[in-house]
């Protein structure tokens, strides 16, 4: 099985990787890739991502923008922190189904 981020600007067109495509062993190394890196991802335009397994969709989108993102003018990062929150209960989520 290959794990494999499929990127998205916020209308589902779909975007090519910035770093080209990455591919990982197991569901929780997508997922702990994507939590290191959205910020990146983020600023290199991409707006949303989508799981798949094989090719085979799992789960998303994902927004890389909080609800109160860059139009508010705010930069107190207060959006940041809710992407981050998702992104880390994607990967609690996942923990929890590979000890199961």
């Amino acid at each position: 099985m290959v794990w494999t981020w499929q990127f998205e600007k916020a209308d589902g067109s779909t975007v090519a990787a910035p770093s080209g495509a990455e591919e990982f062993p197991t569901q929780g190394d997508a997922e702990s890739w994507v939590g290191e890196t959205w910020k990146e991802l983020r600023d290199g335009g991409i707006d949303q991502v989508v799981l798949l397994e094989d090719g085979e969709k799992i789960y998303g989108p994902m927004s890389l923008h909080s609800d109160d993102s860059d139009d508010s003018g705010d930069d107190s990062g207060s959006g940041d922190a809710a992407v981050e929150g998702a992104v880390e209960g994607v990967d609690a989520a996942a923990e929890a189904q590979a000890e199961a």
